[in-house]
């Protein structure tokens, strides 16, 4: 399937090396790409911005109708923007660490909240007991700061770097939660719901593309509290 792209938002994906892909691709991923360069698969960009319409669409309805969305990407180079961009259209976060269970293991989730706002240090404890209970409390709000409001478990998880998250994704799929994924030539269109075929190694690419989405869930916010 592919869509007609103004040269604008064209010179602004090449722009963002939103195109370039990996040395080696997913035989499943060849609808999506358009020619090899220099031994770099190159992404088809139609498809792209086809693929991107249809997210930022379906975003706009699940959050038009109060729906809420969890972002994962925890790759160091993109890991403030997603808190950036999580915080902006005021969806949930994972920018550090997946923790095993996280949506799987609900308790686990909640003992960890809790644990994180109960530790508290005391005048009688040791210089030593006081820096390992803030180190403890340091490490809780790095993987947890951006979920410490979720009460519940999400409507869509948006992953960037499917490879990298695969303990998310594979949680995702056992709770029946959909999936939108930012893929990449060497990624698997068969384990998300919904994918945006783009570069995920760089950060312009990845701007690009959660711009629009970030955007998409705003506008449907926006309207739900028209209506």
């Amino acid at each position: 399937m592919t869509s007609s792209i103004s040269k604008t938002i064209m010179r602004q994906m090449v722009s963002a090396s939103v195109h370039l892909g990996h040395r080696r691709r997913n035989p499943k991923m060849a609808p999506y790409i358009y020619t090899k360069k220099d031994g770099f698969q190159i992404i088809d960009l139609f498809e792209t911005y086809y693929y991107l319409n249809k997210a930022s669409s379906f975003l706009y309805d699940i959050s038009k109708r109060g729906k809420r969305v969890l972002f994962v990407g925890t790759k160091k180079y993109i890991s403030k923007y997603i808190e950036q961009i999580a915080n902006d259209c005021n969806s949930w976060y994972i920018n550090k660490r997946w923790l095993g269970g996280l949506l799987t293991n609900w308790n686990t989730l909640k003992h960890l909240k809790f644990k994180m706002q109960k530790i508290e240090i005391e005048k009688n404890q040791t210089k030593k007991e006081r820096a390992r209970i803030e180190q403890q409390k340091k490490k809780l709000r790095k993987y947890l700061k951006g979920i410490t409001t979720m009460y519940r478990q999400p409507d869509m998880v948006i992953i960037i770097g499917q490879k990298r998250e695969m303990n998310a994704v594979k949680e995702c799929i056992k709770l029946k939660i959909p999936i939108l994924t930012i893929l990449d030539t060497n990624g698997n269109p068969d384990l998300t719901d919904i994918f945006i075929p783009a570069n995920d190694n760089s950060l312009q690419s990845v701007t690009f593309i959660l711009d629009n989405l970030s955007n998409a869930i705003k506008k449907g916010q926006q309207h739900k509290e028209i209506l």
